[in-house]
Formats: structure tokens, C-alpha cells, sequence
């Protein structure tokens, strides 16, 4: 068990591989997260480290006082994670960008972006009722939600209209493309939570331990010919027969 990261989504692009392959990718930048403090438990094969990312210009008394018991600056972010006793981190000691390796997997979870109060069709993919004449102005309406007076209520966790995002979303399996210590940038395969700016945590992938080749090689296209071409061959086909027969 490795440690995590925090880092920062700057936003999503594109990257062709020497192959000609498009991916998808999400941009992700880690700057100065640091270990503040590692307690050991005895009960435990693991230990807990926290770290801190992102400093802050200015602290409230209580986070100073926090941060000056650990005899380190200030942070924005703080997150706990578990670690192998055997892994050598201390206190004081920086997680950089090559922690992940290029085509490992990880699990990756944030904030989604919040869309506000929205109706069951855009929050939990409704049809609708139908958009001809005779519906009385409830083409997007969720229906009845009850039943009869016996149970005389609506069940909890009925789909109904409601907060939309704006929750804990966690993204497993997401590939690792490119790695870039001097930028202090990793690029994922595909999409993430979050909008730009958001605050994400990575780690290692729990269901897939190998990594992968990002690039892949793609084979030519057969030339498939015209359908007059296919005619034609039909008809040279059975000319030759017609020929062998009056041979015979």
C-alpha cells in the first residue's frame, strides 16, 4: 500500500501517440505536497501519513496553532492516507509527479461539478410524458410518485427532481499517458471529476495492479473493392465457366 497525491486539474486535451493514436486526456498538476506528519499504529501492517498541499497566504489562529505544533507552513489541503510500514517516508519529505509511472492505473476522486436544481429528466435520464396534443403542460414532469392509501407515502430514495453533482465521485481504472517532472504535470486517460481548479486525489488503482502499453499499433485498412468491381468479377467468373462447359 503506497501513498496517494493531491493535485490540481488545469483541464482536458489531446495527445497523439507516435502511432497516429488520438487519446483523450485530462491535465493534472502536482506542486509542493508535502508530508506533515507520519504516526505509526501498532495494531496495524500500515501506518498513516498526512499530507498537505498548496499554501496558505493567510491562517486563521486555530489552523496556525495546528501547523505549528507539526513545525511546518501552513496548507490549504490536508489528507490522510495509509502506508506499508516498510515504505520509507518521513515527515518533511516531498511527493513529486513521478510517484506514478507512465501507463499504470489509478483511481482518481474529487468534487463533480454542481448543475443546480434539476428536473428527473436531465437527473435521472426520464422520458417524459408525451410531447403531442392532449398532455396539459406536464411534457417533463416526473409522473405520480405514490401509491393508494396503503402505504400513503413515498418511499425514501424515490427519483425525483433535485440537487444535481455537487457530490464525492470516485473514477477507477484511469490510465497514466504521459509524465512530466519538469512541469510537475500528469496526463490521464479520459475524463475526470471536478471542474478546472478543483482539488483531486490520486492513488493506486485497487482492481488493476499492471500497468498497460498507452501506445497501440494500427493495422493498414484493406482496399475493399467497389461493388462494380465485384460485378465485374462475377461476370469473368462465369464466362470462364460458360467456356469450360462448351469445351466439354
Amino acid at each position: 500500500m503506497r501513498a496517494g497525491i493531491i493535485a490540481k486539474k488545469i483541464g482536458m486535451s489531446n495527445l497523439f501517440t507516435p502511432n497516429g493514436v488520438n487519446i483523450p486526456i485530462t491535465v493534472l498538476q502536482v506542486d509542493e505536497c508535502k508530508v506533515i506528519e507520519r504516526t505509526e499504529i501498532n495494531d496495524s501492517d500500515n501506518d498513516k501519513i498526512t499530507l498537505g498541499a498548496s499554501k496558505l497566504k493567510k491562517a486563521n489562529s486555530s489552523k496556525k496553532g495546528f501547523f505549528d505544533k507539526k513545525k511546518t507552513k501552513p496548507y490549504k489541503l490536508v489528507r490522510e492516507f495509509f502506508i506499508a510500514k516498510s515504505d520509507q517516508v518521513q515527515s518533511g519529505d516531498e511527493i513529486t509527479v513521478d510517484h506514478f509511472k507512465e501507463g499504470q492505473f489509478i483511481d482518481i476522486s474529487g468534487i463533480s461539478k454542481g448543475k443546480g436544481f434539476s428536473g428527473v429528466m436531465k437527473r435521472h435520464n426520464f422520458s417524459g410524458l408525451r410531447a403531442s396534443h392532449g398532455v396539459s403542460a406536464a411534457h417533463r414532469h416526473g409522473g405520480s410518485t405514490g401509491q393508494c392509501q396503503d402505504p400513503g407515502k413515498v418511499f425514501k430514495g424515490k427519483k425525483m427532481a433535485g440537487q444535481l453533482g455537487n457530490t464525492h465521485k470516485t473514477l477507477q481504472n484511469l490510465q497514466v499517458v504521459k509524465v512530466d517532472t519538469a512541469k510537475k504535470i500528469i496526463c490521464l486517460k479520459g475524463s475526470t471529476p471536478g471542474s478546472r481548479g478543483s482539488w483531486l486525489i490520486i492513488e493506486d488503482s485497487i482492481k488493476q495492479r499492471d500497468s498497460k502499453e498507452i501506445d497501440v499499433v494500427l493495422s493498414a485498412p484493406k482496399d475493399k473493392p467497389s461493388k462494380k468491381e465485384q460485378k465485374q468479377e462475377q461476370k469473368q467468373e462465369q464466362k470462364q465457366e460458360q467456356k469450360q462447359e462448351q469445351k466439354q
